[in-house]
């Protein structure tokens, strides 16, 4: 085997909230990391669903993305919007 190529191999600090919260249609568990990574945005896990989203205030103003990243409809999207943007 050749000699393993690494980008980056960094150990940071990390500030890491579980949140659950019931929304109108469904549950949410989630996993918010915080670091000095990502341009001061969080790292969001959706434990439930098996999907993640770097998000900032600018993400969550963006129309779509939040459906899109954690694959939802309008409805939920919009109760994860609104609890995001309590923390972003």
């Amino acid at each position: 085997m050749s000699e393993r190529f690494f980008l980056y191999d960094d150990t940071v600090e990390t500030k890491t909230r579980f949140v659950s919260f019931m929304g109108d249609n469904q549950r949410f568990d989630l996993a918010v990391i915080q670091s000095d990574r990502y341009y001061g945005k969080q790292l969001v896990l959706d434990i439930q669903s098996n999907r993640f989203a770097i998000i900032g205030e600018d993400d969550l103003k963006e129309p779509g993305y939040i459906e899109h990243a954690f694959n939802l409809n309008e409805e939920n999207a919009e109760e994860l919007r609104d609890f995001l943007f309590e923390i972003v």
